[in-house]
């Protein structure tokens, strides 16, 4: 449904967006990976004709956005950076003002705003004045905006960026919903545990250059290291640090505090129990055991490390 061939942009001496090719398959929800500058939101303001590329092609069910934007974008509804609506209207006259320039009828536009408020939870703030709004209830507007025509495709630039923890999982929950109803989904986002969360793959970026593009079953696989957290029953002795940093696979050990430590581990998941009792071979009397942090995150750390 999206087709991204060989994407560059440049802003004069700087490649934002540098040979970016990524291909979103129908009914499924796609990630869209990096950390802030990577060049997310200028791809997607490509995609969206916001912006036009310095090279490659960017398509949207087979047709170019940049020479038939209006036939390209005719299926997708779209959610890119911070959503601002006029303060002073409700969100069924700002989602009837959107319709009419969308070229939808009355009856149409009746229809599918209640059932596009129904879906992101905001039938009782209807005719509540959206200046009155928290960021969050903004954000779900959007979304409801986005999903106004009955599109296929859903483009959402950092969803939950500057959301609360409870809107940030009130719109999470929103998107989970969206992935059921087969919808395609390209959502960038900087968070790597929202992403592991929500999509079934990944495309990870940095400086505009493409990492990796998996499922997110396989990107974990690729995870090279893992970080252990192990507490003993009593103190650890300095000289264990010592040790135990020198064992097969380990890179570095780090006291948490007298109880705890933390060891960086690059060997495979079955290799975990060897290290155990490694650690217990060293007279500790071991009470946890436990990786810390995501796989994707490790692996993305990993593979941002061999692109500099």
């Amino acid at each position: 449904m999206i087709e991204i061939e060989r994407l560059v942009k440049e802003f004069g001496d700087i490649k934002a967006v540098d040979d970016l090719t990524i291909d979103v398959p129908a009914k499924r929800t796609v990630g869209f990976l990096g950390p802030n500058g990577a060049g997310k939101t200028t791809t997607i303001k490509i995609l969206t004709n916001l912006i036009a590329s310095t090279g490659g092609r960017a398509l949207i069910n087979g047709v170019d956005v940049m020479t038939a934007p209006k036939e390209a974008l005719a299926h997708t509804g779209a959610v890119v950076e911070t959503p601002e609506f006029y303060p002073y209207l409700t969100p069924v006259e700002t989602l009837a003002y959107l319709g009419r320039l969308r070229g939808m009828s009355s009856s149409e536009i009746n229809r599918r705003s209640n059932d596009v408020l129904a879906q992101v939870k905001m039938v009782e703030w209807k005719k509540t004045r959206i200046g009155k709004f928290s960021k969050g209830m903004k954000q779900r507007l959007a979304i409801a905006q986005a999903l106004l025509h009955e599109p296929e495709v859903l483009i959402l630039d950092e969803p939950t960026s500057g959301l609360d923890p409870r809107g940030m999982v009130e719109v999470r929950e929103i998107i989970k919903g969206l992935k059921k109803q087969d919808y395609t989904i390209f959502m960038s986002s900087h968070l790597l545990g929202e992403v592991q969360e929500i999509c079934d793959s990944a495309a990870l970026i940095n400086r505009g250059k493409l990492l990796v593009y998996d499922s997110i079953d396989n990107l974990k696989a690729l995870t090279k290291t893992s970080k252990i957290e192990v507490t003993s029953a009593g103190e650890i002795p300095k000289s264990a640090f010592d040790r135990i940093g020198q064992l097969t696979d380990v890179s570095s050990v780090d006291a948490v505090n007298s109880h705890t430590m933390l060891v960086t581990f690059a060997g495979a998941v079955e290799a975990r129990a060897d290290l155990l009792l490694a650690i217990q071979g060293e007279g500790l009397k071991v009470t946890g055991f436990s990786p810390v942090g995501l796989p994707l995150e490790m692996m993305y750390m990993d593979l941002v490390k061999e692109s500099r």
